[in-house]
């Protein structure tokens, strides 16, 4: 049986948490027949019971809690995770990474996992594809979001993709361990919500295969605010331009560690 790991990074997101294990338990029914999941919370730093919670509300699933001391941001978190898996993994697992805040939508997993048998060696799910969109979410957050995602795509010079920076993804156990040959085992460097796009960045330069399937981003499942900082995140994605070329030349080279 193959199987499937789900990570999740979290930060404060106690009122997230109940939810998030209820849809926890429902995909691993869901799949069980063809996969073994296990599940991954990264706490980032919380101050709340985001921890005690997910613990005490996890019942029969296969759930890990990896801890930082401090709120490092979401890329350090992800980071963390795939250091974690570098041991674990073999080129036939599969590696769903998703928000913690329940705006990932869990019904979308079998069909990106359907997606993976024509070749794909990762599927994004992503609001800009026709028949996606958003549901209870701001204009102005919506304009900031496709302006900072038709930006970094322009100035990082990546086509053929409608979205680079969501968190909701499958990865190949394959396409992981590449990414870690080449980058190291945690393979992203910048701590915050331009990791996402710095992933981006190193997985089309090793040409690894990626499609997308339509998903309807509905703000409404979230309890609390949103953790991203609008303008902190755009100065971040617009930053990512001074590291391309030597990750090139790393994916080029090999590893220059």
């Amino acid at each position: 049986m193959q199987r499937l790991f789900v990570i999740v990074p979290v930060f404060n997101e106690e009122l997230n948490i109940p939810d998030l294990v209820i849809a926890f338990a429902a995909l691993q029914k869901e799949l069980s027949d063809d996969y073994d999941v296990s599940f991954a919370l990264v706490d980032d730093g919380s101050s709340d019971r985001t921890v005690m919670l997910a613990k005490e509300l996890s019942g029969s699933l296969n759930l890990s809690v990896l801890c930082h001391d401090v709120n490092k941001g979401p890329g350090a978190a992800f980071a963390t995770a795939f250091e974690y898996l570098s041991s674990r993994i073999v080129k036939d697992d599969w590696i769903l990474t998703m928000e913690g805040d329940n705006t990932s939508r869990l019904e979308l997993v079998r069909q990106m996992l359907t997606r993976t048998r024509e070749g794909f060696d990762v599927v994004f799910a992503s609001p800009y594809m026709y028949g996606g969109g958003f549901a209870q979410t701001s204009f102005l957050r919506k304009v900031l979001s496709s302006g900072a995602n038709l930006v970094v795509k322009d100035l990082l010079d990546i086509q053929g993709l409608l979205t680079v920076s969501s968190f909701f993804r499958l990865y190949s156990g394959s396409a992981l361990a590449r990414l870690q040959s080449v980058y190291g085992a945690g393979i992203v460097e910048r701590t915050g919500f331009e990791a996402m796009v710095e992933m981006v960045m190193k997985m089309v330069m090793l040409k690894i295969s990626i499609s997308e399937v339509a998903m309807r981003l509905d703000s409404s499942k979230r309890r609390g605010k949103s953790k991203m900082k609008i303008l902190r995140t755009i100065r971040g994605y617009l930053s990512l331009w001074k590291s391309k070329a030597i990750w090139m030349e790393q994916a080029t080279y090999g590893s220059t560690s």
